[in-house]
Parts: C-alpha cells; sequence; structure tokens
C-alpha cells in the first residue's frame, strides 16, 4: 500500500531529463569511487586513525549519495523507483553528516568538535528515519532539515577560522553555497530544472571534497 502510494506522488521526467540527470550523478559516482581511492591512500599512508575513518565515512556517503540518486533517475518501474526516491532523499542526510564528519573529527575535535558530529549525525538519523516511514508527508520538514544541517557549521566558524587554512574555509563555504543554490531549481516543477540542481549538486560535492584532500586531512600528516 506505502510503495502504491510512493508511485502516486513520483516526480514525472521527460525521458531526456532523466537521460541528464542519470548521467550527470552517474559521473558523480565514477568521481566519488576515484575521490575514495586518493583520500584513503593518503590518508592510510600520511594520515593518522582519524583520517582514515573520517575519509572512510565521508568517501562513502559521497557514493551512496550519488549512486542512489542515478539508480533512482535511471529506473524505469515506478514501483521500484519509488523505493529508490525513499533511498535518495535518505542518502542527502547521510551526505550532510559524512561531510561534515572530517572537519569535526579532526579539524574541530575536542568538545565542540564532538558535540557538533552528535548534532548533525543525530539529525540524520532522524531524517533517515522519518523519510523510511512516508518521504512525502515530511518533505518540506526534510527540506528545511538539510538546509538547518548544512549551515549549523556558523556556530563553529570562529573555531574554524583558527584551525582551517583560508582557501580550505573559502571551499566549504562555496560548496555550502552551491547546494544552497540549487535548491531554488529543486523546487521550480519545470523541465531541466532538476537537471541543473543535480550541476548544483555536482559542483557543491567537488568544492567540499577539494577542500577536505587538501586542508583537512593533510593536517594530520
Amino acid at each position: 500500500m506505502r510503495m502504491d502510494k510512493a508511485k502516486e506522488y513520483l516526480p514525472h521526467y521527460t525521458l531526456g531529463e532523466e537521460i541528464f540527470n542519470s548521467v550527470s550523478h552517474g559521473v558523480g559516482v565514477a568521481l566519488a569511487c576515484v575521490g575514495f581511492g586518493i583520500l584513503i591512500v593518503l590518508s592510510a599512508l600520511y594520515g593518522d586513525a582519524w583520517a582514515v575513518s573520517s575519509s572512510i565515512v565521508y568517501s562513502f556517503s559521497l557514493f551512496a549519495l550519488y549512486l542512489a540518486s542515478t539508480l533512482y533517475h535511471a529506473c524505469p518501474n515506478r514501483r521500484v523507483k519509488g523505493v529508490l526516491q525513499v533511498l535518495d532523499h535518505c542518502s542527502i542526510f547521510l551526505l550532510i553528516a559524512g561531510t561534515y564528519t572530517p572537519y569535526t573529527l579532526i579539524t574541530l575535535r575536542g568538545a565542540l568538535g564532538w558535540s557538533l558530529f552528535a548534532v548533525v549525525w543525530g539529525a540524520a538519523i532522524v531524517g533517515v528515519v522519518l523519510n523510511a516511514i512516508d518521504v512525502q508527508k515530511y518533505s518540506r520538514i526534510s527540506m528545511v532539515c538539510y538546509v538547518a544541517m548544512g549551515w549549523v557549521v556558523v556556530l563553529a566558524i570562529r573555531p574554524l577560522m583558527a584551525s582551517l587554512a583560508w582557501n580550505g574555509l573559502v571551499l566549504l563555504a562555496l560548496g555550502g553555497v552551491f547546494y544552497t543554490v540549487g535548491i531554488v531549481f529543486y523546487v521550480i516543477r519545470r523541465s531541466y530544472m532538476h537537471s541543473i540542481w543535480h550541476l548544483f549538486v555536482l559542483a557543491g560535492s567537488v568544492c567540499h571534497y577539494l577542500s577536505i584532500l587538501l586542508y583537512v586531512i593533510p593536517t594530520t600528516f
């Protein structure tokens, strides 16, 4: 019954849109795999246990989001698509929390780092549970949570400025801007607006990945 209801609320995209959506985030899957390898190798060779564990969590969350999105948009069966939509929305919470992990456990650490880590992962778990229960019913709450979770980092801006290189901070903020501005296109129900949203997500991911790779992980070397 729930899956039948989910099918009714699935957005309708043209074939061209779905091809673009699938390919764009399929590229994200490939980049996430390459990025995962680079992060893990560097962390294992030169970093500490925090670098390795944070890299694994972050890389997995990045891979999970792009894989879920690619499968969701590539699937022609609307019943299966309904299930994949839930996974797609849940993976957004995981990516947000996963992205925070290196910053909280490496850059911040201490009481503030662990507190922020607990808050974002707690919120992510709640978000995943709510979406698993009813992805449509809690869609607006989820959207608010995405933005709130993404920008709660401003509460730790001073410690971050003291611990993270300026370029790393700029990339972190720029990634947040790409994700946030992209939401504008996500909520517009017109042709190819969702596809543009995908490009903003890719841009945000690249910024955050470079920030973590070049300015967070190296501090453990």
